[in-house]
């Protein structure tokens, strides 16, 4: 990157307790197969008969991508997620279940989204990201304006983008941003709407913890 453009820096941990024997071995042999090419990308390259292209954020231990790869492989599903432990977890799932329509970035989401051709996404997921509860903090939230316009350059027209926390001033700070962009329109009409898990949704491990400080809610977009 130029001198204008600092690297790019991922906030919180990249690595925690050791990686099992299993899926380290995993991560060498499978890892390199799934990864996403370098350079500007091509979802047909990467799978020519997909109906459309989806984009998870922030997989976690990937049981939300990998299960939404289950219900639809006819749909392309990219994940990013810098997290080692969760990619390492996200590569099980995948071998398990013998996955052929997911492919992952193990690192900062906005390296991938910069080789997004525009308006070549379905959907777009971001799973209760990291909320950095403290003031000081909210700074390093993922859900900044600049991701936001990034977002609306590469979902489709009618694509949908679901942002989902237990921590409601996250969930305040996200809805101020992304209804504050004209690209993105909010159709809720009711509580039940952002109250109650979208028919489509699934719960993982990580949610079902609650760790935050409400209930989870569901916030569904619509690019314009």
């Amino acid at each position: 990157m130029s001198e204008n453009h600092p690297p790019l820096r991922s906030f919180g941990r990249l690595k925690s307790r050791p990686i099992k024997p299993r899926q380290a071995a995993l991560m060498e042999t499978r890892l390199p197969g799934l990864r996403i090419p370098a350079g500007h990308l091509s979802p047909q390259a990467l799978m020519p008969d997909a109906r459309e292209t989806w984009l998870e954020i922030g997989f976690g231990g990937g049981e939300h991508m990998a299960a939404q790869a289950a219900r639809h492989p006819d749909v392309l599903i990219l994940g990013a997620e810098p997290f080692v432990n969760g990619v390492a977890s996200a590569v099980r799932h995948i071998d398990e279940q013998a996955l052929g329509n997911v492919r992952l970035h193990d690192n900062d989401v906005r390296e991938l989204i910069a080789r997004i051709p525009d308006a070549s996404l379905a959907r777009v997921f971001i799973l209760f990201p990291d909320p950095w509860p403290k003031a000081r903090q909210q700074k390093r939230r993922l859900v900044q304006p600049e991701l936001v316009a990034d977002l609306a350059r590469i979902l489709r027209p009618g694509g949908r983008l679901r942002f989902a926390s237990d921590v409601a001033s996250y969930v305040d700070q996200a809805l101020e941003r992304f209804i504050t962009n004209p690209a993105f329109a909010w159709p809720a009409q009711r509580a039940a709407d952002w109250r109650n898990p979208p028919a489509d949704h699934i719960t993982t491990r990580y949610e079902e913890k609650r760790l935050g400080d409400c209930a989870p809610v569901f916030l569904d977009f619509v690019r314009g």
